[in-house]
């Protein structure tokens, strides 16, 4: 009986492990197709790096900030926790406008040095 039991689950697990190869017949590729580089310029790469790292640490600042709130909300009128509340809540909102000037400077380079007019 316990022999039986492991062909049966020998043969599903086969079976189950054949399957994919089956459907991958039906798949087909173009041959020489497009890598999907990028084909901009280095500071359109830039930028689309600091665009995805502003995102980033605009959420982290808004998650800090949340969490600096907490912690002085349940300071409960003790000193300490208090000032380690309000340094937190600082340095959240330095992080963020660290983030924008870092944001602004990669703007502003690309302007400097010949690419699109861009505003700020």
């Amino acid at each position: 009986m316990k022999n039986k039991m492991k062909k049966v689950a020998m043969a599903v697990s086969a079976a189950a492990l054949a399957f994919p190869a089956l459907t991958l017949a039906q798949f087909s590729s173009d041959v020489g197709g497009g890598t999907d580089l990028p084909t901009g310029s280095i500071f359109e790469i830039v930028q689309g790096i600091m665009n995805w790292l502003l995102g980033l640490v605009g959420m982290l600042g808004v998650i800090g900030f949340a969490i600096a709130g907490i912690l002085y909300l349940t300071a409960a009128g003790d000193d300490d926790r208090i000032a380690t509340a309000k340094k937190a809540m600082m340095m959240s909102i330095i992080g963020v406008v660290v983030a924008l000037l870092g944001l602004v400077i990669v703007k502003a380079a690309n302007s400097m040095l010949g690419g699109s007019t861009t505003t700020f």
